[in-house]
């Protein structure tokens, strides 16, 4: 092949590598978790054991967090964090794949009619109901699980990928049973656009804010730490009612959902308070089952300033 045939317009060498890696995993998806899950273990002890992804991070983390924890018992927790997280990737993979019957088993959630009674109640006085939760566990299933099983349109902000592959792939993945996307930065226009529209709004609001945005320091995990104001700031503007997403892994491959009340439609709080009442449950999410939190990110680099109460 010549020069010219190379720069040929609609020939792409990057275009084509990544097709071909769309293929592949496609055609891995396609293998069942039964295969997936000895693998993850085994990435999970080389990640554990043999070439360590961000351990320095995590022992730090959980030092911090758990310093009442004895070695033996902090390293029970790395161990299992990393078990948890190979299992999500793996289990991420096989949502491609994942039918809607399977997803009901997988994913249960426990008080559903909370959010319909909010959204469709029989009176006809429904309002939009706003949802915020997690880094925990597999929430990329929940996400899929709160799609199937709510019958109530879902729309949820992300933050987008910097790959432009890996954030079409990602799109399709979190969009396949109908949920719509929003990216972050525009989530407050779009519900003042959708103003009334029946449906729940879900965002995820436990990251640490850059330093440019809006935040709120409060004492979670026995360390001061920013929360971003946005989920506060939606609800200070709606007025909706507010709900909590716990999430917990029961077994290997299997969740349950439950959701716990924020704020109630047309509740006035004091500022922060109702990130304050967001980070306390958290917390207590995090507690019940430490090793499903994404410790290895680093989620304490702004260091709060010595003005602030």
């Amino acid at each position: 092949m010549n020069q010219s045939e190379k720069n040929a317009p609609g020939i792409d060498p990057g275009d084509a590598s990544t097709a071909k890696c769309s293929l592949w995993i496609r055609v891995f998806s396609r293998l069942p978790l039964l295969f997936w899950y000895p693998v993850a273990r085994f990435l999970a002890w080389m990640a554990w054991r043999v070439i360590p992804y961000r351990r320095h991070v995590v022992e730090a983390n959980l030092k911090a967090c758990f310093p009442e924890w004895d070695d033996a018992s902090r390293e029970l927790v790395i161990r299992d964090y990393y078990r948890g997280f190979a299992d999500m990737l793996v289990e991420i993979l096989h949502s491609l794949r994942l039918t809607e019957h399977e997803l009901r088993r997988r994913v249960r959630i426990v008080n559903p009619e909370l959010l319909r009674e909010e959204v469709a109640p029989k009176d006809g006085t429904g309002k939009p109901v706003l949802i915020v939760a997690a880094h925990q566990a597999n929430w990329e299933w929940m996400l899929l699980g709160l799609s199937t099983q709510l019958d109530i349109p879902l729309d949820a902000a992300y933050k987008p990928l910097i790959d432009n592959w890996a954030e079409l792939e990602m799109r399709k993945l979190r969009s396949r049973f109908g949920a719509r996307l929003i990216p972050a930065q525009g989530l407050l226009g779009d519900i003042i656009r959708q103003r009334g529209a029946p449906r729940v709004i879900a965002l995820i609001a436990d990251q640490e804010p850059v330093s440019s945005e809006r935040k709120h320091w409060v004492r979670f995990l026995n360390r001061d730490t920013a929360f971003f104001l946005g989920a506060e700031e939606i609800a200070r503007t709606t007025r909706y009612a507010a709900y909590f997403v716990r999430l917990a892994r029961r077994r290997r491959g299997h969740y349950e959902v439950e959701f716990v009340k924020l704020a109630a439609a047309g509740e006035q709080l004091p500022s922060g308070e109702f990130t304050a009442r967001y980070a306390r449950l958290v917390e207590e999410q995090i507690r019940s089952a430490p090793a499903d939190w994404p410790w290895s990110h680093k989620r304490w680099k702004l260091k709060k300033p010595l003005y602030q109460g």
